[in-house]
């Protein structure tokens, strides 16, 4: 059994079946970020429910929604996700007759605008990390951070689907670079490498760590370990950011690359393939940012009508 869930919930009635479930997820192909996530989630939904799976109504998940009501509605949101997969597992497992989900109301989100960092800001802090051209006695792990945040940067990658990456992800044919991200939900996507200073940076990682095969970034620096954590990749990207005095969240790295395709004039289809949106009135929301094209072409047109009134 998943020893988190032995240890905190011992003997409770829904650890078994909790651990059964992460355990259908994993061979489904979840993600460990995704598995750690709706463990955390029914962790502590099972503090509130003690009873067994088969008294798991519609009543004591209201009681628990509104114990959390407030956190925020992204948070509610996701915890009522989790609550809802394993429900609909455990019926799906004859563990349950019906779906008690089915008679609790959904969380909306307000739609917020991503807030997209600036090309100087990121390369403020990448540069902290160390150069595009480090030297040979350069300490691995530097040299892993910097490639592994340059990764999240020039693909539009979230943090958590770059610490998953594995060498034989990469596709490293002259100029066809490519990477395989594996995103939510066990989608794939293949990424071009179009950046060549980060290409060449990315093999010069690759030789100086001698890896051929497992990890791309990993948690020790002999390379003896595995993955490098999500949460220690956001500690590190905190500790760069202090030092160069910038304050830019992690997240914001994939809204950068984003809004500068979207500048760039790129369709919102391509940006979202490329960075896995299931919708793209997900990706849209990037193009209502400031936009530098757009403001290009008032500007123009303005000129225009302008002269055509002398």
């Amino acid at each position: 059994m998943d020893p988190v869930i032995v240890e905190r919930l011992g003997a409770h009635p829904l650890a078994a079946h909790l651990d059964d479930f992460l355990t259908d997820r994993a061979n489904a192909g979840a993600s460990a970020h995704t598995r750690r996530a709706y463990r955390g989630d029914l962790i502590a939904f099972a503090a509130h429910h003690g009873d067994p799976v088969g008294a798991l109504t519609a009543a004591p998940i209201r009681a628990y929604l509104a114990e959390i009501a407030e956190l925020s509605p992204a948070s509610r949101k996701r915890k009522r996700a989790a609550v809802a997969s394993f429900c609909k597992w455990a019926v799906r497992h004859d563990l349950l007759q019906a779906n008690p989900m089915d008679r609790i109301d959904t969380v909306k989100v307000p739609r917020n605008l991503p807030r997209p960092a600036s090309a100087d800001d990121v390369a403020k802090v990448l540069a902290v990390i160390c150069s595009r051209r480090p030297r040979k006695n350069l300490p691995l792990d530097r040299l892993r951070d910097r490639v592994l945040f340059e990764t999240a940067y020039v693909c539009g990658a979230r943090a958590s689907e770059v610490c998953g990456l594995y060498v034989e992800d990469l596709d490293l044919r002259l100029d066809d670079e490519h990477v395989r991200i594996h995103g939510k939900g066990g989608s794939v996507r293949t990424v071009l490498l179009d950046d060549r200073g980060y290409v060449a940076l990315l093999k010069l990682y690759l030789a100086r760590s001698g890896y051929t095969a497992g990890p791309l970034f990993r948690a020790s620096i002999n390379g003896a370990g595995g993955p490098l954590s999500y949460d220690a990749a956001h500690h590190r990207w905190q500790t760069y950011c202090a030092i160069s005095g910038v304050e830019i969240d992690i997240h914001q790295l994939r809204h950068a690359h984003a809004t500068e395709l979207i500048n760039a004039g790129v369709s919102i289809e391509a940006i979202r393939r490329r960075l896995g949106h299931a919708s793209a009135e997900t990706t849209q929301l990037y193009a209502l940012l400031d936009d530098k094209v757009a403001d290009a072409e008032i500007r123009a047109a303005r000129r225009r009508r302008d002269q055509a009134t002398r």
